[in-house]
């Protein structure tokens, strides 16, 4: 009986978080169908009548088409880069031995405390010196590499057996084959949390695309939703509309790579 009202707590603790969760995306959802009127008049959640249009004219308001490309580009080129450069670092980290790493690895979560706000300005004097301002290559080059994914992956690396390596060394396997072919595919599970945080984080990143672009054609879709927000009021209806359509990726990224975490975490270890 007790382990019944146990059970029963926990899922009563659980529900109560999911509803809070829930709450604000359905409030963004009825908001995004409401008049702009209505918007500020409203005493419900629902709205009186549903106005569909409001995402059509959310869409005909900015290009953004152009956004969803543009925060598409960015996003993917960013995962590549930090699924490529933070294993290999995070490989050297825990596979390989070199004068100083202990060092270096000190000095690399070190950096984890230094503020965003305190690199960013040297950031743009470099790209602006680069003359890469409103291009791609600002957007994607200066966030290749992470340090928390490094770091994530060297944890994980270092749960993989080292006899693996020594095996994979008596059947003449070079330091990148023992990488490429034994390290990443048991490192799944790691690689897709890296990939979610990765792509969430270069999704919904504002600051920096803000900092870097200044034509509408270079423009995210976070940023294009702040056309919204006039000097006068703001379109809520329409803020609303457009910000569940730039939430979609995000959820289903999130929902496709779960799905191959579970799986990584299902099939990692030792295989005959």
């Amino acid at each position: 009986m007790r382990n019944r009202f146990t059970y029963l707590g926990h899922h009563i603790i659980l529900g109560i978080g999911a509803i809070s969760i829930v709450i604000p995306f359905l409030w963004m959802f009825t908001t995004s169908l409401q008049t702009k009127a209505e918007t500020y008049t409203s005493q419900g959640i629902f709205p009186t009548s549903w106005h569909w249009e409001n995402y059509i004219q959310a869409w005909s308001g900015a290009p953004f088409a152009d956004y969803y490309l543009n925060s598409a580009l960015m996003s993917v080129g960013i995962v590549l880069g930090h699924v490529f450069f933070d294993s290999l670092a995070a490989f050297a980290f825990a596979r390989i031995e070199f004068p100083g790493k202990k060092v270096i690895f000190i000095v690399l979560l070190a950096t984890l405390m230094v503020p965003t706000f305190v690199t960013i300005i040297p950031a743009y004097a470099i790209i602006a010196h680069l003359h890469w301002v409103d291009t791609f290559a600002a957007l994607i080059i200066p966030r290749l590499a992470d340090v928390f994914g490094i770091i994530l992956l060297r944890q994980f690396f270092e749960t993989i057996p080292r006899e693996l390596d020594e095996a994979a060394r008596i059947d003449g396997c070079s330091t990148i084959r023992i990488y490429w072919q034994i390290i990443l595919p048991l490192a799944r599970p790691a690689l897709a949390t890296l990939v979610i945080f990765s792509f969430l984080f270069a999704w919904n990143d504002f600051l920096w695309p803000l900092l870097v672009t200044n034509s509408e054609e270079m423009r995210t879709v976070q940023i294009g939703l702040s056309g919204f927000v006039g000097r006068y009021g703001t379109s809520w209806n329409y803020l609303m509309a457009g910000t569940l359509t730039a939430t979609v990726p995000s959820i289903l990224f999130f929902m496709l790579f779960q799905r191959a975490l579970e799986k990584g975490i299902a099939t990692t270890g030792l295989k005959d």
